[in-house]
């Protein structure tokens, strides 16, 4: 067994590198990959840098050159949901492209479909994995938890009316620019995953502000629950 572990920002993967005993690291497709061992367990963690792109690269790295046999993703994300507030944790069902959008093409592609894809474009996350992620937050004292889909596009969303409106078109929980890219690589190899999600912001008017205070804060918690689920997993 070895572990993949992606964070998008060197904030979400400060917490993990300090955890692990790291004893080789190496470059890839101008990435930075870490190899340790967290107690018995083989690690792999490496930032991915923002958006989907970058996202799928690093996946794919992860399972070609390291050979990770599970890719957790942990970091931070705007809330869609009404009951999130700064902190939470959101564990992902699954995971969907909301600016995938090729509806022009006709009603068989709505707006979150692949089209011409022979499979389902929101892509399910590891029901065992989902399950320990589960375990682990309930370990740490002081944190709300919520499963559900996430949402990612290559934009930063600070709208409310944009909050209310993928909310109810994708049932989505939370909000973030890598998630669905790292799901859709993972499923495409048969390597099952997980993204942890901390919400740092509401994706509303004050996104910017909250941001920038909360994103260590999110990122610490989100670390912790990762870090729980290597004790067991």
């Amino acid at each position: 067994m070895r572990i993949g572990i992606i964070g998008a920002m060197d904030e979400e993967i400060h917490y993990m590198r300090q955890a692990l005993d790291i004893y080789g690291e190496s470059v890839h497709a101008k990435g930075k990959y870490y190899e340790g061992t967290y107690g018995t367990k083989e690690v792999v963690l490496c930032k991915s840098g923002v958006g989907k792109v970058n996202a799928a690269i690093t996946t794919q790295v992860l399972i070609d050159r390291f050979k990770v046999t599970h890719i957790l993703f942990t970091g931070v994300a705007g809330a869609l949901h009404p009951e999130l507030e700064i902190g939470d944790i959101v564990i992902s069902t699954s995971a969907l492209q909301h600016d995938m959008d090729a509806s022009a093409l006709g009603p068989h592609f709505p707006q979150g479909t692949i089209p011409m894809f022979d499979y389902e474009s929101d892509f399910t996350a590891c029901p065992s994995l989902v399950e320990l992620a589960e375990q682990a937050a309930a370990k740490i004292p002081d944190i709300h938890v919520r499963k559900g889909r996430i949402l990612s596009g290559d934009q930063f969303i600070a709208s409310r009316e944009t909050v209310e409106k993928y909310f109810q078109q994708f049932d989505g929980a939370c909000i973030e620019m890598e998630g669905s890219a790292v799901a859709q690589t993972a499923f495409l190899n048969d390597v099952p995953f997980v993204v942890i999600r901390s919400i740092s912001d509401k994706a509303n008017g004050e996104a910017t502000v909250n941001f920038t205070e909360f994103t260590k804060l999110a990122a610490e918690r989100s670390s912790s629950i990762v870090e729980e689920m290597l004790k067991t997993i």
